[in-house]
């Protein structure tokens, strides 16, 4: 995804296969002697970052990676270090670094760049293209959203009015990429659209359409061998068909199965420590699981946290007081579970029933409260 929406945290794919060499070469006439250029990039789950002195406008990057990655350049500032705040104006590219030579040319300033020598950079401008009127409109719902009182947004009926338009965004955003893929059977990027349109609620048969299209070669990377366990999730998840069972483990080893938990209704949300719609979600979470702990509810968190992570993970459950179980293969977005359930973006849940059937998914703020209401508070007959 582009970027990080204000009620859900999207996913960014990555694979692990053998690593070939790229090369990033910049001439930005705009910048001065003493500039630096800060690149971020994804390699192996984890965020790679490295820097670059500017002289004469140029500058250079070399590095290895198995498969393309979406990357970042930033100006004279490290967000990593020094977290941009909201409307600071930076000087930032993104784009996609592949094995071999990519040439970087601008007259001013990184926004500008235009790249050469990368046919990946091609088909994402493409994609960009088509995306557009779709994340125009997420960014003016953002907008919308940041323009709202405290007391609005603490409205359950405006938040969930807004969460609503929010998904069905995300669904086009979906359907743009299933497009996309169809017309483009050999591209790396037509993996990563299918990848989100797949365990979409509307787009799962456009994503199965366009990936059987694809190439043998994108099939068999290991994005391409997950996709098919994401196509069947969408009819396996339905409301009303017996949860998927699993087993995962505690930050302390503990091996734990859904079906331990037959007998309650238990909410098994899937979460991660990065996540900030996620933690902010967390005290409603929190209150709900008190409320109704003693009258057979439970919760049972999943993490999609990355791997080396589990010290972010376990700070996050004591920070937010999450009393309840928490697992994780800690793998990110191929998290084993997150992969049979179809879940591409986070938080999202589903409650089970005591007889181990999904009845709900998807609940956040007053769409849990009300489901929750309606189990435990109504008077018995």
């Amino acid at each position: 995804m582009k970027k990080l929406f204000f009620l859900i945290c999207g996913f960014l794919p990555m694979a692990l296969m053998a690593q070939q060499t790229f090369s990033i070469n910049g001439n930005v006439k705009g910048l001065k002697n003493g500039d630096k250029v800060y690149l971020f990039y994804q390699l192996d789950d984890q965020t790679k970052s490295d820097s670059a002195n500017v002289q004469n406008g140029k500058f250079h990057f070399t590095g290895a990676l198995a498969l393309p990655s979406q990357a970042s350049l930033y100006l004279n500032k490290n967000p990593l270090v020094n977290k941009a705040v909201r409307g600071e104006n930076l000087d930032i590219f993104r784009f996609y670094v592949e094995a071999g030579k990519l040439n970087l040319s601008s007259t001013d300033s990184l926004k500008h760049i235009v790249v050469s020598g990368s046919l990946i950079n091609k088909e994402y401008t493409e994609w960009k293209a088509l995306r557009k009127p779709v994340e125009d409109r997420l960014d003016a719902l953002d907008k919308e959203f940041a323009a709202l009182t405290d007391s609005q947004k603490g409205d359950g009926h405006t938040v969930q009015t807004m969460i609503g338009k929010e998904k069905q965004y995300m669904e086009d955003l979906n359907m743009v990429g299933a497009e996309f893929a169809k017309t483009h059977p050999n591209s790396y990027l037509s993996l990563l659209t299918i990848k989100q349109a797949a365990a979409g609620a509307k787009t799962t048969e456009a994503a199965a359409q366009a990936y059987q299209n694809l190439s043998t070669q994108l099939k068999n990377t290991e994005i391409g061998k997950s996709i098919p366990v994401l196509l069947a999730s969408s009819s396996r998840t339905q409301i009303g068909n017996p949860a998927i069972d699993f087993t995962q483990t505690t930050p302390e080893g503990k091996a734990v199965k859904l079906s331990d938990f037959k007998g309650k209704y238990v909410l098994v949300d899937f979460w991660a420590s990065w996540c900030s719609p996620c933690r902010e979600e967390n005290p409603n979470l929190v209150a709900a699981y008190n409320k109704y702990k003693d009258k057979g509810f439970t919760v049972l968190g999943v993490s999609l946290d990355n791997p080396g992570k589990k010290d972010a993970w376990m700070k996050a459950i004591a920070d937010d007081k999450l009393t309840w179980t928490q697992v994780s293969d800690l793998k990110g977005w191929d998290n084993v579970v997150a992969l049979q359930y179809g879940v591409r973006s986070v938080p999202f849940n589903f409650l089970i029933d005591p007889a181990g059937k999904i009845v709900a998914k998807d609940l956040r703020s007053e769409g849990l409260n009300s489901k929750l209401a309606e189990l435990f508070d109504a008077p018995t007959k």
